[in-house]
This record gives structure tokens, sequence and C-alpha cells, in this order.
């Protein structure tokens, strides 16, 4: 019998693309850096608001480019609101912008944020990591995760 579920495709993440939505200046430094040394078959767009990715996904809709297939969504942008609409208005823009998995990472670990985070349809909570070291870290178990573990809606041709 032929278990292909333990198998790592080397092809998995070639054309990936994740989307990052995060206002600050510093952690989108950071973030930009960190990603760039775990992953280095991704096309990786970051955005400074969520008003920003919105325009980005509705455009890929309209053009044919192809959709990111994670997006992280910094909660507070600057308000948790904001990160609030973002995913009510991904999870109403398209159906296939639908299935795009939301991780919602933030300075918050306020129970009530996380809660309600879920309750709004992410995929996951994540507190974000204190330096560069653990932002590495951090990516590193994203991509094992996301990248070579789950299987993810399929954008290309979206």
């Amino acid at each position: 019998m032929n278990d292909s579920r333990n198998k790592k495709s080397p092809n998995r993440l070639r054309k990936a693309r994740l989307l990052v939505i995060e206002d600050s200046a510093d952690h989108r430094l950071l973030i930009k850096n960190a990603l760039q040394q775990s992953f280095m078959d991704i096309d990786t767009v970051i955005m400074a608001d969520e008003h920003t990715a919105i325009h980005y996904l509705e455009e890929c809709m309209q053009t044919g480019l192809r959709l990111p297939q994670l997006i992280l969504l910094d909660l507070y942008l600057p308000e948790r609101e904001n990160g609030w609409a973002f995913l009510k208005k991904v999870k109403n823009l398209n159906p296939e912008v639908g299935q795009i998995p939301v991780v919602v990472f933030s300075n918050s670990s306020d129970s009530e944020d996380i809660v309600e985070s879920y309750d709004r349809g992410v995929a996951s909570y994540v507190v974000k990591p204190m330096n560069f070291t653990e932002w590495t870290d951090y990516f590193q178990t994203l991509k094992e995760y996301w990248w070579e573990t789950v299987s993810l809606p399929n954008t290309h041709s979206m």
C-alpha cells in the first residue's frame, strides 16, 4: 500500500503565496527578514492595512492574479475592530477568497481576543514572537504546518 501522507512534496512551496497584513513598520521589517530565512520559494505580499489588503484581493480576482494560500493578519490594525472588519470582508468577498485560511497573530494574549477571533472564523491565533530568533522559529513552524503538512485550497486556478 502506498501511503503518500507522510511524503513531503518538493513542489508544494513552488508558486505559493502568503499575504501578511501588519500595520507596524518595525514588525513588517522583522517579518520580511524572518520570512526570507524560512521561505525561499514563496511569494510574500505584505500590506500595512486592511483596506489595501482587501483591494489587493479584489484585484487578484479581477485580473486573474494568483490568490494567496494563507493570510497572516495582525488583529490590531491599529484597533481590533479593524482586524475583525477585515475578517468579515474576506469571508464575504468571494467563495474562493473565503476559503483562504486566516491566521491571526497579535501582541494580545487576551482570551476575549482569542475567542472572538475563532468565533469570526480564523484558522489559528498566535501571540507574536518577541525577537528575531523567535520570529524565524515561528515562520519555520508555520512553513512546516501550513505548507508541508496540511492541504490548502488550490488558488492557482482562481
